[in-house]
């Protein structure tokens, strides 16, 4: 019997506007880990990531949660179990960050009940455990990048999922603050257990937090598995082009991976 939290695309073949973009795709997402999609521009990432969370309808395949086609399910059963962190999110012009995170609690209200004790116990620990409490007040507009991921990831965490996808949520952070939204995900996951799901470019980063690799390429599964297993020199020159060496982290001992070139630029004349 599957853990109501096991999440298995089957066979899926995903489009947008009839254009394919990956066919015949099987991914296992490991409960209670943190997974990190890697992969060229292009290659499918987040279009796998919006089947999983049933933002895309396969053309073909299922997406099984806890065994159950996700299709099946009720949108506020489906959000109770299951929350997505867009690669772009916006946010209502003068809408304070408390305002924002307590959206996150929409699935758990009822028609009679509309706001709880247990609602705005969520919330306050939704802004403690991603350390914008001291933000509530201000309007979301007016923060920097970093602030405003920290807000939009407390927002999915107060929607008290046991799974979490992000899209891309170190974009257009700078390094200090890409490692602060990093090290909150695998705290959520060390701490809470929650089953975490990320869309990553850095391959090096990809290699430090993930327990489990997803590798894409041409919207295909080209690999998977621990990150020492899978991040081989004959894989960066097969799915990215790259001419790399992996060599191990002096500090966290994972694979670090040392670009040489791009095997796939034209030669100089």
């Amino acid at each position: 019997m599957p853990s109501p939290s096991s999440l298995h695309a089957e066979r899926v073949t995903l489009s947008y506007d009839a254009r394919e973009i990956a066919r015949d795709l099987t991914v296992s997402i490991p409960e209670g880990e943190v997974t990190i999609i890697i992969g060229p521009n292009a290659c499918g990432k987040s279009t796998l990531l919006r089947a999983l969370s049933r933002l895309l309808v396969p053309d073909a395949g299922r997406v099984l949660l806890g065994g159950e086609d996700v299709r099946s399910l009720a949108p506020k059963t489906l959000a109770k179990r299951l929350g997505l962190l867009p690669q772009s999110s916006t946010a209502p012009f003068g809408i304070t960050v408390a305002d924002l995170v307590a959206r996150g609690r929409f699935p758990h209200q009822r028609m009679l009940q509309q706001w709880s004790q247990d609602d705005e116990r969520a919330v306050d620990l939704a802004m403690r455990s991603t350390g914008v409490i001291d933000l509530a007040d201000r309007a979301v507009e007016e923060l920097s990048g970093g602030q405003r991921q920290r807000v939009w990831i407390a927002m999915l965490l107060a929607q008290d999922t046991p799974t979490m996808l992000l899209d891309e949520p170190t974009t257009f952070l700078d390094i200090a603050h890409q490692l602060d939204v990093l090290e909150l995900c695998r705290r959520l996951n060390r701490e809470e257990s929650r089953t975490m799901v990320l869309v990553l470019h850095d391959l090096n980063q990809a290699a430090r937090y993930a327990d489990h690799l997803v590798v894409m390429k041409d919207g295909a599964l080209a690999a998977s598995g621990r990150p020492e297993e899978v991040l081989t020199e004959p894989l960066l020159e097969d799915v990215f082009g790259l001419t790399a060496r992996v060599l191990s982290d002096p500090v966290f001992e994972t694979p670090m991976v040392v670009p040489i070139a791009s095997s796939t630029a034209a030669p100089s004349s």
